[in-house]
């Protein structure tokens, strides 16, 4: 359903041990879309189910690089270096993703520099697009510039991405500054779904249904169908027992169920 809304990218699953995450599926034949690799391991069972795109994450807080994937952030990226290499053997384009970018839950605010090195050493090893994850919304207009710029001293714009949770109602904000900034890939989630085991209290990544609303409102082509994204989250949210966390959808919604009304 997502896939048929128009979104150009889904990510998947993953490859992490279960011991830290739990899993979703790993059905082999249907790995066309990204898919989440910590370590060569990890490299080597996607590539076992077939997968055509791997993502590597690493963290701008040793504190949380610790907590999430159980090793510090240089150890991480001696990993990926393995990963991004084995992918460029086999043709494959990796993705890297950096956590905490703003604010950690651990050590509190995260400078910019220490996002601009981890961000600049995925570039180097091969990365053809750095995600930058807000991981628990603690970023607003006035610390995210600073980030992006730091970053952009280092790394092209046109191999970054932004990722916004949205736990303190600043994820938009923080996407239009981005687009702005000359940023034009942005993460999501259907209805808002997700959040961060190591992360207490952070909600999920930016609901797609509002992204593309502002997006549709900034007359920006997306060549996504809201309807189908709202029908989609419906799907899911219904299957899952928990309401829609996308303003968008709700409201999109209820308007049409008040119009079949008349």
């Amino acid at each position: 359903m997502l896939v048929s809304s128009g979104l150009p990218v889904v990510e998947a699953t993953s490859f992490v041990s279960p011991k830290w995450v739990p899993q979703p599926f790993r059905a082999l034949g249907i790995l066309d879309f990204p898919v989440l690799t910590p370590n060569i391991k990890g490299f080597e069972a996607a590539m076992a189910a077939g997968a055509k795109e791997v993502a590597v994450f690493a963290a701008a807080s040793e504190s949380f690089s610790k907590s999430n994937i159980n090793c510090s952030i240089e150890d991480s990226l001696a990993r990926y270096r393995d990963v991004a290499l084995a992918a460029k053997t086999h043709g494959i384009p990796v993705r890297g993703y950096i956590s905490c970018v703003v604010g950690c839950p651990v050590e509190g605010a995260v400078p910019p520099s220490k996002v601009a090195y981890v961000a600049e050493e995925l570039c180097r090893m091969g990365c053809a697009e750095i995600s930058l994850g807000d991981t628990i919304g603690v970023g607003t207009p006035g610390t995210v510039v600073p980030m992006l710029q730091a970053v952009l001293e280092v790394v092209p714009v046109e191999k970054l991405a932004v990722h916004f949770h949205d736990t303190y109602g600043q994820a938009l904000s923080n996407i239009l500054l981005s687009l702005q900034m000359g940023i034009s890939v942005v993460d999501s989630s259907i209805s808002g779904l997700g959040g961060c085991p190591y992360a207490k209290g952070a909600s999920g990544n930016v609901a797609t249904e509002d992204v593309v609303y502002m997006l549709n409102g900034l007359g920006l082509e997306t060549n996504v169908d809201l309807g189908k994204l709202i029908l989609a989250g419906d799907y899911i949210c219904r299957h899952l027992g928990r309401p829609s966390g996308s303003k968008a959808a709700i409201a999109l919604s209820r308007t049409c169920a008040n119009a079949s009304k008349l």
